[in-house]
């Protein structure tokens, strides 16, 4: 050791330890940061900057990085509160928030532990947007109560420099005696709906049988209507007749009816004698006599 001092001499020994504090130097004023991090930077015990992803220069000696902050999204360990709505249910909510951290400048020197301090500010968010809804609000309208809870949950940490990038509601539970109750009015309501249904059939039954009995009532009447009109519109026929003609258009009407029922009596099958009336003969002869003057 004493041959290497002596043959370095004086000048040497100090060129080596100037290149030595130049590499010490270099080390400590050269920090490169991970795109996933930031680094925030003392200067005797106060805050001095915060590096950012990349190449960065301090001063050796007077700047440290005091902190090495991840800036990747995290999720806080999924929580149970116990909330009770606005028609006094208790109800046990399972949370779970996303977050990040977007100026750790502000969250080392304002908060100690991150993760209980918004697990705490969720929980009385939770109770507090709960305590304003009724249970079937709460089932109906999670969507709305989850934006809720993630905009109150913003503002509330925003001063630690924390960003609230999900807030999900993962269950709500009734306890055991409410679920039973809730059980029986559901079963309830759909025996009522039952009944309503029966009911709601078995007059629209009744009013269909009292519409087809009507149509058929109507029908018949129609028909009694046509078939009177027929008969009118006959016997108006044979009054126009007889005032025209006087009565030998009546009794020429009635030759002619005999007529027609003895050739239906004689053209019947199996019929080998024809009965004649005492008049037929003379049926005919003023048939054709009332036809001759006619014509």
């Amino acid at each position: 050791m004493e041959q290497l001092i002596e043959t370095l001499g004086g000048g040497g020994i100090a060129t080596l330890l100037f290149a030595a504090f130049i590499i010490i130097c270099i080390y400590k004023g050269v920090r490169i940061v991970p795109q996933s991090e930031k680094h925030v930077v003392e200067r005797f015990g106060r805050l001095r900057t915060v590096l950012g992803p990349g190449i960065n220069f301090i001063v050796p000696f007077l700047d440290r990085v005091a902190h090495q902050i991840s800036i990747l999204e995290r999720q806080l360990p999924n929580a149970s509160q116990d909330a009770i709505t606005a028609d006094n249910v208790l109800v046990q909510v399972e949370t779970s928030v996303f977050y990040r951290i977007t100026e750790p400048e502000k969250t080392v020197y304002r908060i100690r532990d991150v993760d209980a301090a918004i697990a705490t500010t969720v929980a009385g968010i939770v109770r507090a947007e709960i305590g304003k809804m009724e249970l079937d609000e709460v089932q109906a309208n999670r969507s709305a109560l989850i934006s809720t809870i993630k905009s109150s949950v913003e503002e509330a940490v925003d001063a630690w420099g924390i960003e609230v990038t999900r807030a999900e509601i993962l269950d709500v539970n009734l306890d055991q005696a409410t679920r039973d109750a809730m059980l029986q009015q559901l079963n309830a309501e759909r025996e009522r709906r039952a009944q309503v249904t029966r009911s709601e059939g078995e007059r629209r039954a009744v009013e269909l049988q009292a519409d087809a009995e009507l149509y058929a009532a109507e029908q018949a009447a129609k028909a009694r209507r046509v078939q009177a009109d027929a008969e009118a519109y006959a016997t108006g026929v044979v009054a126009r007749a007889i005032q025209d003609n006087g009565l030998e258009a009546a009794q020429y009407q009635v030759a002619l009816k005999q007529v027609e029922a003895l050739n239906g009596l004689g053209a019947s099958e199996g019929s080998n004698t024809v009965v004649l009336p005492a008049n037929a003969v003379d049926a005919f002869g003023d048939a054709f006599k009332m036809l001759k003057g006619r014509t």
